[in-house]
């Protein structure tokens, strides 16, 4: 998952990587807000050296309380010639002592130390970071923007799974995504329970069997029912969902997710997956939902998806009614409002 080309990074001299790909380098940026990536990448990083080397010697500094010289100290070389990894959090709001002595290593970066930068954004530090990006200590960038995109969860999820030799079927993979669209961290760590605690690939019933409770994946069990037109069904699994603690906010998010992606493939037929930002098989289940709409229907649908967010919260005061109003306008296929 390489970092996008199009972007201010990718003019930058070093080398850019996503997260997956996260490797050692006499200096590594680990740049971007999504902390989850961050802790992945760092762990890769420290993982591969501590592999070609047990006794690597791990230190941390904070960059905002930093006092001079300590980098220098801890990247002069020991007694024994142990490999050293030096990583440094807060680099967005670095003391001066701190970007004074990093400027300095970067001309002469210390034999067998790899240091590991990591920086959530902004402009505090911009010297050392055009000076990295330049090519100055011949680093590389890891990029761990924050994640918004269905797609980008998605791969997100799946190399998890990949890079613990495990596999995930499309359809487990969408489920458990479902279940913790919300927050990554909860993702990465469901993604980690099932790796750790189920055994051979990885189907939906296994997901189901660990977090069918979840709201949202309820929430999609409504969605998928409503829009095939089994207006009974999916009025029983909301009243389910409901039953069980679902709020109705995150319920229609499901809607919109799904309303949505349909409308996109149906507005670009023929554009590729990776030009809709979408994973091939959203596509392909979303060309499977759209049978029996019109693009008239889908217009419909996502106008009654609007007001149903606006009711759910807090524009009305039943917002079951509202959710069941959805539904039915959903499972007519938007002829209901026609």
């Amino acid at each position: 998952m390489a970092a996008r080309p199009g972007t201010a990074r990718s003019k930058a001299a070093i080398p850019q990587l996503g997260w997956s790909e996260a490797r050692p380098a006499p200096i590594v940026l680990v740049s971007g807000g999504e902390d989850v990536l961050a802790e992945r990448a760092l762990t890769m990083v420290r993982d591969t050296l501590r592999a070609e080397d047990p006794s690597l010697e791990v230190s941390d500094l904070e960059a905002d309380g930093y006092t001079r010289g300590t980098l220098l100290t801890l990247a002069s070389p020991s007694l024994f010639g142990e490999p050293r990894l030096i990583r440094v959090t807060g680099v967005e709001k670095s003391s001066d002592e701190f970007l004074l002595d990093a400027i300095e290593y970067l001309a002469a970066p210390a034999e067998g130390t790899t240091l590991v930068l990591r920086h959530r954004g902004g402009n505090r530090g911009k010297k050392l970071l055009d000076a990295l990006r330049a090519g100055d200590g011949g680093g590389l960038e890891v990029v761990c923007a924050e994640l918004k995109r269905d797609a980008d969860k998605q791969d997100f999820a799946a190399a998890e799974f990949r890079l613990a030799g495990r596999r995930i079927a499309p359809a487990a993979l969408r489920a458990l995504v479902g279940a913790f669209s919300d927050d990554l961290g909860e993702l990465a760590a469901a993604c980690r329970q099932l790796i750790a605690d189920a055994s051979g690939d990885i189907d939906e019933a296994t997901v189901r069997k660990y977090y069918g409770g979840r709201v949202e994946t309820s929430a999609f069990e409504v969605a998928d029912a409503a829009i095939a037109g089994r207006h009974g069904d999916a009025l029983i699994a909301l009243r389910h969902a409901l039953d069980s603690g679902a709020d109705p906010v995150p319920m229609v998010a499901a809607f919109a997710m799904k309303i949505r992606t349909m409308a996109k493939v149906a507005g670009s037929r023929g554009a590729s997956a990776s030009s809709l930002g979408l994973a091939p098989w959203q596509v392909d289940r979303a060309r499977r939902d759209l049978g029996g709409w019109s693009d008239e229907g889908l217009g419909v649908a996502v106008q009654a998806l609007a007001a149903a967010d606006t009711a759910v919260k807090g524009a009305e005061r039943d917002p079951v009614f509202a959710l069941e109003r959805l539904v039915g306008v959903i499972a007519a296929r938007g002829r209901a409002l026609a």
